[in-house]
């Protein structure tokens, strides 16, 4: 039975890096089929909304988004897409994998292979409580952690660890200076560690974390976090592994997930048949995952390495002298 998946071309290089990613399922032959929808400023363009209805329904019915990077607007009026689809569909977790790659600009060409599962709605980023003073001197801001959230992000971490077969979950946090919010983190991540005593369990403050990760990073295997530490640390660690080109990222909640490269749009390269479709194709994997393909996923992941080691059309960012779609067929050919 083939699975209807919502397919987001986004703006940018959204549209190219799709096409390459699309080329290379069909490849794979996964049993997917497409409904196309539209957000971002092609949304706004076209329906005079970035996030329209149509979209929100097409993926609240197939429950699985494959998305390509947004752009929101600057200016007063528009908030974060992405943002107001993780909190529309409760998207709490945000997976994010940095593994080393072949034949790339990287401080660590190999060692790092790690998770980081960010908490994704709540935090420093919830919005609320934000004011500032008459004299302009003085910000404020709410943040908001709740049992419940850290209870179900920490029990996704642990989870995933049984799951995929890794071996420890590191809790970061900084509950010695934050005793009340990262306090209550830290707490309810030591009652749901005790019920996974076959995965080790070690606790890191956020700012040595850091640290660790660029002396060490080998010593990390999944890294659970609230939600302005895990966005800092994700991009830390691609930053490891050469950059956000090579990101793909998840936001899984109970009815739905999306999948998306978590670099921007790009507006720069557009069009011009350069950029690299690495972020979004490991996404895709990701989503094989999520649908139960894990074989096809490690096709694809594999594909990806074979190609990066044959350093066959790789784009310009790689070093070599290929087009988006070149690399797209130079993956196809070795799932």
């Amino acid at each position: 039975m083939t699975q209807t998946i919502t397919v987001i071309r986004g703006d940018g290089i959204g549209p190219e890096i799709m096409d390459a990613t699309l080329h290379v399922l069909e490849a794979l032959k996964v049993g997917l089929s497409y409904e196309e929808a539209d957000a971002g400023m092609v949304a706004l363009e076209k329906h005079g909304d970035l996030l329209p209805q149509a979209t929100l329904e097409s993926i609240r019915k197939n429950g699985v988004a494959l998305k390509s990077p947004l752009t929101t607007p600057v200016g007063e009026g528009f908030s974060s897409i992405n943002v107001a689809l993780r909190r529309h569909f409760d998207l709490y977790a945000n997976v994010r994998p940095a593994k080393s790659f072949p034949n790339t600009k990287s401080r660590f060409p190999s060692g790092v292979d790690l998770i980081t599962v960010r908490e994704n709605t709540e935090g420093a980023y919830i919005g609320e409580g934000q004011s500032i003073s008459e004299d302009g001197e003085t910000a404020l801001l709410t943040q908001k952690i709740t049992r419940k959230g850290s209870e179900r992000i920490v029990r996704y971490a642990f989870d995933l660890a049984r799951k995929t077969g890794r071996k420890k979950v590191t809790v970061v946090h900084k509950a010695n200076i934050l005793k009340t919010t990262s306090g209550l983190f830290l707490k309810v991540a030591r009652e749901v560690a005790a019920q996974y005593p076959d995965i080790q369990c070690n606790e890191m403050i956020v700012d040595n974390t850091c640290m660790q990760l660029v002396m060490r990073p080998e010593q990390f295997d999944i890294i659970v976090t609230t939600n302005l530490f895990g966005d800092i640390i994700s991009d830390l660690c691609a930053g490891l592994v050469g950059g956000l080109g090579l990101a793909p990222g998840a936001n899984i909640g109970v009815d739905a997930a999306i999948f998306e490269a978590v670099h921007g749009s790009a507006p720069d390269i557009a069009g011009k048949g350069i950029a690299n479709p690495c972020a979004l194709l490991l996404g895709a994997a990701q989503m094989l995952d999520h649908l139960g393909q894990p074989d096809k996923a490690e096709r694809l992941r594999a594909a990806i390495i074979a190609t990066l080691e044959a350093k066959d059309s790789l784009t310009p960012d790689l070093g070599g002298e290929g087009t988006t779609m070149s690399f797209a067929k130079a993956i196809a050919s070795r799932v």
